[in-house]
């Protein structure tokens, strides 16, 4: 029997990964954001890994699942500055195990969404993580993440996703998508072929999962488009048009990348919008 999590909502971390912050700024050069932003020796920023646990029609859904347990054991943990997995952690402190969660919906393939959907069990095998989930996937985002050209490779491992095909446990979908009631799928493309948001409509509010379309807080200026998105014009329009309904709409956004602030509403005072941080 399924257990249920105590609220409908939960941004559910899976720890930090550090990148480098020009790559995250683009083509926006330093000196416009070093002074708002913390780096390490390296020109690394501390980035949040965050997943979104909801509740919806009595399904406990999972949004993302981190980098997962394997990246660990890996050379460039030192390299990326991660810390041991705690998505599984998060959920146990909402009451909920592997087996409680009913579907996994990615909002892309790349490592630091994907890595979390599998594990290694006791004999060194890989496994889903979630042994009774089904996990939903755009076919463009798939078909690219296991036919990579030479500028995504890197951040494309099969180890993360091809077991949950192998297990049937994977959805593919072609184009937006209505999950469950209240819950759906936009795609955007942009960061990555395929690439989709998640919007839930709870109480009659609006939340989005804007994976990374808009990873950071930083990434609602919109000339900030990081350089691991594989068409920036793409990203762009879309910034575009998602900025200004979030505003009008009055969405609560969540942030797959960010660390100090992860949540909040996009708000406008006079001329300028700023950001209205939440704790989600």
């Amino acid at each position: 029997m399924f257990k249920m999590m105590s609220t409908a909502v939960k941004v559910i971390s899976d720890g930090v990964i550090k990148l480098d912050a020009g790559s995250m700024f683009g083509q926006v050069p330093k000196v416009a954001w070093e002074n708002t932003v913390v780096t390490d020796r390296k020109n690394r920023m501390t980035l949040g890994l965050n997943c979104l646990l909801l509740q919806v029609c009595g399904q406990n859904i999972l949004v993302d699942t981190g980098v997962g347990s394997k990246e660990a054991a890996i050379e460039d943990r030192e390299q990326l500055g991660l810390v041991p997995s705690r998505l599984l952690r998060g959920l146990k402190g909402m009451g909920l195990g592997p087996k409680d969660i009913h579907a996994v919906i990615l909002t892309h393939l790349h490592f630091d969404h994907s890595g979390g959907c599998t594990r290694l069990d006791r004999a060194g095998n890989l496994a889903p993580t979630f042994p009774k989930a089904q996990y939903y996937v755009q076919q463009t985002c798939w078909d690219e993440a296991c036919n990579p050209n030479e500028r995504c490779h890197v951040g494309h491992r099969v180890d993360n996703f091809t077991p949950i095909k192998e297990r049937d446990q994977l959805t593919m979908l072609d184009g937006d998508t209505e999950i469950l009631p209240g819950l759906n799928v936009v795609v955007t493309d942009g960061h990555a072929r395929g690439h989709q948001m998640v919007m839930f409509n709870h109480g009659g509010e609006r939340i989005v999962f804007l994976g990374d379309i808009v990873p950071t807080p930083h990434h609602l200026n919109l000339p900030v488009i990081s350089a691991f998105d594989r068409s920036p014009e793409v990203t762009l329009e879309q910034k575009r048009e998602l900025s200004c309904r979030a505003e009008k709409e009055g969405w609560l956004l969540v942030f797959s990348h960010g660390h100090d602030v992860r949540a909040g509403y996009l708000e406008r005072q006079g001329d300028m919008s700023y950001l209205r941080p939440v704790d989600l």
